[in-house]
């Protein structure tokens, strides 16, 4: 039996550095970086989701940036898809694949792959529970299943989202409930994944994520707003739920102070990244590296991500000759 094609996954939660440090380890070991980022994803959003500049990129490939407009529906599986034919392409050049991001949705789908079904479904309804997973988190999501069928929220582990989303997807599309013809059984994953996490101090994350944040406004995070909403991008669009648009598009609508706004960008990116840490924390696949608030990742944490990412790469020529 061949190998499964080679990908190396780092995550962790906002404003910790993945960026980056995913464009040293890609200069590092010949790779090029996927973005794992529901938000990076939709164009003429660059400041408020930290999208890195291209010269920051240092020459490395990126993948899934800038690839809808704002008013585009995109769900998980249609960032799937790109992200299959992203690796696909990258390992045809014998380069390893980086999978970076903080969308645990987006990265589960990398490390499994889980069956929604046959039952013909929603791609609007099923982007709006993937949009309030994101948002509230999978314990949340999952107390609206058990109100809805109690069967199959007894069968799915909180954790497991994309079948949670699937679920209720299912129940509004055709009523029927989920329990009732599901297979449950999972698929292996159809790539060879490691997976390091980077982590910090809370507080001192929480202190870093507000200084990110006042950059992001020095920037010009206000005009970009400002600039979507003349443009005719509705508030209620999905992109601009995200964190740092919302909030801002509420003082432009009048329902608070610009002060109040950014209080609130603060108080909701933390809480954001609480939620990140949550969700990662329950996946014992991933091997964390500590990140020093002043002195970043360490030297040896480095060599440790660059020896796994070796191993994988050895094994893309052996995964197309067998």
């Amino acid at each position: 039996m061949a190998n499964k094609p080679p990908v190396l996954c780092i995550v962790g939660p906002t404003g910790i550095g993945k960026s980056d440090f995913g464009v040293s380890v890609a200069k590092a070991v010949g790779g090029e970086v996927v973005s794992a980022d529901s938000m990076q994803i939709y164009k003429k959003m660059d400041i408020g989701t930290g999208k890195l500049r291209e010269d920051e990129m240092q020459g490395v490939p990126h993948y899934l940036i800038d690839i809808a407009e704002p008013d585009a529906t995109f769900s998980v599986a249609q960032w799937t898809k790109r992200a299959d034919e992203a690796i696909s392409s990258i390992l045809r050049r014998q380069r390893l694949p980086i999978v970076v991001g903080g969308t645990g949705l987006y990265i589960r789908s990398i490390t499994e792959n889980l069956d929604f079904g046959k039952t013909r479904g929603s791609a609007q309804i099923r982007q709006k529970w993937e949009h309030y997973a994101l948002k509230h988190g999978q314990l949340q999501l999952h107390k609206i299943l058990e109100e809805r069928d109690k069967e199959a929220a007894q069968r799915l582990h909180p954790n497991d989202v994309r079948r949670v989303i699937r679920a209720l997807e299912v129940l509004e599309t055709g009523g029927k409930p989920f329990s009732d013809g599901y297979d449950w059984s999972i698929q292996g994953g159809r790539y060879d994944t490691v997976q390091f996490g980077l982590r910090m101090n809370r507080q001192d994350l929480y202190a870093r994520v507000e200084h990110r944040i006042d950059k992001m406004l020095e920037t010009g995070l206000f005009d970009e707003v400002e600039s979507l909403l003349r443009q005719d991008y509705n508030w209620d669009l999905i992109s601009m739920q995200a964190i740092g648009y919302k909030e801002l598009a509420s003082y432009f609508r009048g329902l608070c102070t610009r002060e109040e706004a950014v209080a609130l960008l603060k108080r909701n990116t933390r809480r954001f990244v609480k939620r990140q840490m949550s969700w990662f924390g329950r996946d014992g696949r991933i091997k964390w590296l500590d990140v020093d608030p002043v002195k970043g990742i360490a030297n040896d944490s480095f060599s440790q991500v660059y020896n796994e990412a070796v191993k994988l790469k050895a094994g893309i020529q052996k995964a197309e000759t067998e």
